[in-house]
C-alpha cells in the first residue's frame, strides 16, 4: 500500500518553513518535502521524507507519483520578483514550466487515485499593475479581477499560472473523448508582502519590510530602496500559513472562485521603520530610492479587497500591524540573533 502524504515543493522557503511546522504540529498528515537545496536542519525531523531535486525533473516527479499517494500539493517553489527581473527567461522556466509539471502531476494523481487532488498555489499582489500613483491611491482596495496587468516577469508568471490552474482543473483536455471526470482541485491565494521571523528574505520586492528588521537585529545599516511614503499590504507569516491551511480544508462547493486575495495591514515604509526603531533603538535605516524597484512597488495596490475569502471560507487575520511586531516579529527576531 502506498502511503498518503502531502507534497510541499520549495520546502526551504519562507512559507515552507512555517507550513511544515504547522502541519507537523497538527499531526494529521505526513509530509514529503522537495527543494533544490538540502533541507534545513530544523525541518528534517518534521517530514516523512525529503527529496533534493528540481521541479523541472519529470523523472523525479514520476517517482513521487509511483511511491506515494499524494492527496494535496502545496506548490511553493518559485523564483521571486527581484531575482526574476535579472533572469526573466530562467524565471519563466522555473515559475511556469515547473508549475505546469506540478499541475500535470496533480491531474495524473487525481485520475489514478479516482478523486481530486488539492493543489494549493500561493500567488502574489505582483499580479497587479496599476499605471500610476494617482490611480493607485484613488483605487484603494483592489478586487481579484481588477488591474491584472503586471509589469514584472514574476507577476506575469503568477497570473498566467493562475489561469493554468483554472485550465487544468476545469477544462483540461476538454475535447478528448476519453477525458477523465476526476479533475484537479486547484485553489490559489494572492498573498501581500509576507514578513517572517524564521527566515531571512530571499529576493522579494516587498522584502524591504522584513529586511529592515533583520538588519536592525544584526546591528547592520540598511538602505531601504523605496520612498518613506510607499504603501502596500503586508501579512505576518503565521497568518499566511493559517490562510493556506484554511483554504485547503474548505469543501470545494463552498468556493465561488479559484483565486482569493488575503491581507492584514498596509503600512508605509516609514511606519515600518518607526516600529523597527522602537524595538531596536540602535537601528541605522536610511532611504535610498532605487527607481526601478520603486516603480515595481508603485504598481502594486495600496490594499486589496479580501471580502470573498472572508465570505467563502471565513478568512480573518489574527495579526494586525501592532500584534505582528510586538507578539511575533520582534521577540522571534531578537531571539534568532541572540543565538
Amino acid at each position: 500500500m502506498r502511503e498518503e502524504v502531502v507534497l510541499i515543493t520549495g520546502a526551504n522557503g519562507e512559507i515552507g518553513h512555517g507550513l511544515i511546522k504547522r502541519i507537523h504540529q497538527e499531526g494529521k498528515k505526513k509530509i514529503i518535502a522537495l527543494d533544490l537545496k538540502p533541507l534545513d536542519d530544523g525541518l528534517t525531523h518534521l517530514v516523512q521524507r525529503f527529496f533534493q531535486g528540481d521541479i523541472l525533473d519529470n523523472m523525479l516527479l514520476g517517482r513521487l507519483m509511483a511511491e506515494y499517494e499524494i492527496t494535496s500539493i502545496f506548490h511553493l517553489a518559485s523564483l521571486l520578483s527581484t531575482k526574476s527581473e535579472y533572469t526573466p527567461e530562467t524565471a519563466h522556466k522555473v515559475n511556469v514550466e515547473g508549475t505546469i509539471n506540478l499541475l500535470r502531476l496533480g491531474v495524473d494523481l487525481s485520475q489514478w487515485q479516482g478523486k481530486p487532488v488539492k493543489f494549493l498555489y500561493p500567488s502574489s499582489i505582483a499580479v497587479y499593475g496599476l499605471p500610476s500613483l494617482e490611480i493607485k491611491n484613488k483605487e484603494g482596495k483592489i478586487k481579484e479581477y481588477q488591474w491584472c496587468t503586471p509589469i514584472t516577469m514574476y507577476g506575469c508568471n503568477k497570473i498566467y499560472c493562475e489561469n493554468l490552474g483554472r485550465y487544468y482543473s476545469k477544462h483540461y483536455r476538454q475535447l478528448a473523448i476519453d477525458r477523465s471526470p476526476n479533475a484537479l482541485d486547484f485553489r490559489c491565494i494572492r498573498f501581500p508582502g509576507l514578513i517572517s521571523a524564521d527566515t531571512v528574505p530571499t529576493g522579494g520586492t516587498s522584502d524591504y519590510g522584513p529586511e529592515m528588521l533583520h538588519h536592525a537585529a544584526m546591528n547592520k545599516t540598511y538602505d531601504c530602496f523605496v520612498r518613506p511614503d510607499t504603501r502596500i499590504p503586508f501579512m505576518a507569516m503565521p497568518d499566511a500559513i493559517k490562510a493556506l491551511l484554511q483554504l485547503a480544508s474548505v469543501p470545494a462547493e463552498s468556493l465561488s472562485q479559484l483565486s482569493y486575495n488575503v491581507t492584514s495591514f498596509s503600512p508605509s515604509a516609514e511606519e515600518i521603520r518607526q516600529c523597527t526603531i522602537r524595538a531596536f533603538p540602535q537601528s541605522k535605516i536610511n532611504f535610498k530610492n532605487h527607481p526601478s524597484r520603486q516603480a515595481i512597488v508603485d504598481s502594486w495596490p495600496v490594499d486589496v479587497d479580501d471580502s470573498p475569502a472572508r465570505k467563502d471560507w471565513g478568512w480573518e487575520p489574527e495579526y494586525d500591524m501592532e500584534r505582528s511586531f510586538t507578539d511575533y516579529l520582534i521577540p522571534a527576531i531578537k531571539d534568532r540573533y541572540k543565538k
